[in-house]
């Protein structure tokens, strides 16, 4: 699978998913899921008021609406608290079940923000490294996905997921 980093915003990416860092409601928030449920408009709100919330570091799925992407996926990332409250496992695994759920809905291209860095504050640097190793081998029977792109809001964050990437390719 091809991994890219971008500067940008999320909504305005043109992939077969998009993955929101959704609250456990789904019912929209801050940051990343507000931007994602105002550019979708309310139909997004009315469909994830179907889904009956999320867990943390589970993922599920809903049409993109006004969004360029076809579907968005919902994932719950963990809040940081030291990590010693199973936050890497947790944050691994929300890449993890959003990839399964693209390849589930046929998506070749799925575009992550960075998952539980703003208000969850989860580390920078630790996130980085966690999302790029958990999208670098993610292993599926199918092969669906082709691409995934991890869509980063500011030069600091891209800085980080930069470094996480090559880092990953220097370890062989």
């Amino acid at each position: 699978m091809e991994l890219e980093i971008l500067s940008g915003d999320i909504t305005m990416v043109e992939a077969d998913a998009i993955v929101n860092a959704a609250n456990n409601s789904l019912l929209g928030g801050g940051g990343v899921d507000g931007a994602i449920h105002r550019a979708a408009g309310p139909e997004l709100l009315h469909e994830c008021r179907t889904l009956g919330g999320c867990g943390t570091g589970m993922a599920k799925i809903t049409k993109g609406y006004r969004l360029p992407a076809k579907y968005v996926i919902h994932t719950v990332g963990p809040i940081w608290h030291g990590g010693g409250a199973n936050e890497e496992n947790l944050l691994a695994s929300c890449y993890k079940n959003s990839l399964l759920l693209a390849e589930k809905y046929n998506c070749r291209y799925v575009a992550f923000p960075s998952i539980s860095t703003g208000a969850y504050s989860f580390p920078l640097q630790k996130a980085s490294k966690i999302a790029v190793k958990a999208i670098m081998e993610f292993q599926s029977i199918e092969n669906v996905v082709e691409k995934a792109s991890i869509v980063c809001f500011d030069k600091k964050t891209k800085e980080y997921y930069d470094k996480a990437l090559k880092e990953y390719f220097k370890k062989d």
